[in-house]
């Protein structure tokens, strides 16, 4: 579906800009602008889910981790003594 947006000249003179160093066309420019902004937007709406996906699945098991328990285990990553993920508890 085509869409049509109106664009102030200043915001119409810079994607002219970056469009010019970048030999590509100003719709290129805003289509790319366009999906980078509808992946960033999906990806807040994934992670929202998720937290509220794990504060369901805590309030049904109270099965958790404590912040020095994560912490713990992330200081090991990129290490030769890098350990698996503890277990959770209540």
């Amino acid at each position: 579906m085509a869409r049509s947006i109106q664009l102030d000249d200043d915001l119409n003179d810079r994607i002219q800009h970056i469009a010019g160093a970048q030999h590509r066309t100003p719709d290129a420019i805003v289509r790319d602008a366009i999906a980078q902004y509808a992946e960033r937007e999906e990806a807040r709406e994934r992670f929202g889910q998720e937290a509220l996906d794990s504060w369901q699945h805590y309030e049904e098991t109270g099965l958790h981790l404590t912040g020095k328990e994560v912490r713990a285990w992330l200081d090991t990553w990129g290490t030769d003594h890098e350990g698996t993920p503890p277990d959770c508890h209540k």
